[in-house]
């Protein structure tokens, strides 16, 4: 981790986590499906609507995680992923974060249905 992310006593502090779940978050989406900004010249967003995290232990500067994110849920206007972050064989993290689409005036719609198909062949076994 770098130093600028830790507190006063050089643990990450709380709040960077959720950050690091958007990260991998993005990364996930383009890796396995599209990236964001073509979700954005489709005429929609993915908003956030709810994080949830536990932290297992603390994550201290210069310690190299490991973030697994997958597909738990996906619906017609809203989706959830999972994630877990790891130091090694170290647990730090269990999380989920829940999402709903929108149009580009904030207003929630149901996805496209060969977007939401293609978001359902992802899901985690």
């Amino acid at each position: 981790m770098p130093f600028y992310d830790t507190d006063a006593m050089a643990i990450v502090h709380h709040a960077n986590y959720v950050r690091y779940l958007e990260l991998v978050r993005v990364r996930f989406l383009q890796e396995h499906d599209e990236p964001y900004s073509r979700y954005v010249a489709m005429g929609f967003h993915v908003v956030v609507t709810r994080v949830d995290v536990s932290l297992k232990r603390a994550t201290r500067f210069d310690e190299l995680l490991r973030i697994t994110c997958w597909l738990e849920r996906v619906r017609n206007a809203s989706l959830a992923f999972g994630y877990q972050i790891h130091n090694g064989e170290q647990l730090t993290l269990t999380g989920c974060t829940e999402h709903g689409v929108v149009n580009l005036e904030g207003t929630p719609v149901r996805m496209p249905v060969d977007r939401r198909d293609r978001l359902l062949s992802l899901l985690a076994p």
